[in-house]
């Protein structure tokens, strides 16, 4: 029998990682602050998962300033999106393979 976990990438193992990829692939940005509103999470977490995610390759980090205010927008990479991809499509072989 197959490995039903082959596939699966451990980096979007965790809730909050799997939720900003979520909210990624179907906005082309984001800003941190819609980001963290999003996902009702705090700062440091937030922003600890980010790093995870853009240290991966997954996601591309944009400063820049609305008036004289600090904003930080956020994108999938091309990677991020075929590996996220990967991991959604190993997800639904593995629940076809439990049924």
């Amino acid at each position: 029998m197959k490995n039903p976990i082959t596939g699966l990438n451990k980096i979007f193992d965790n809730r909050i990682r799997l939720g900003i990829m979520s909210v990624l692939l179907v906005n082309e940005e984001i800003n941190f602050n819609d980001l963290k509103q999003m996902l009702e999470v705090t700062d440091g977490n937030l922003a600890t998962h980010l790093q995870n995610l853009e240290e991966n390759g997954f996601l591309k980090i944009k400063k820049g300033f609305v008036g004289k205010k600090t904003n930080t927008t956020y994108s999938v990479t091309k990677a991020g999106e075929k590996a996220f991809a990967d991991h959604i499509a190993a997800l639904e072989n593995m629940i076809k393979g439990v049924k």
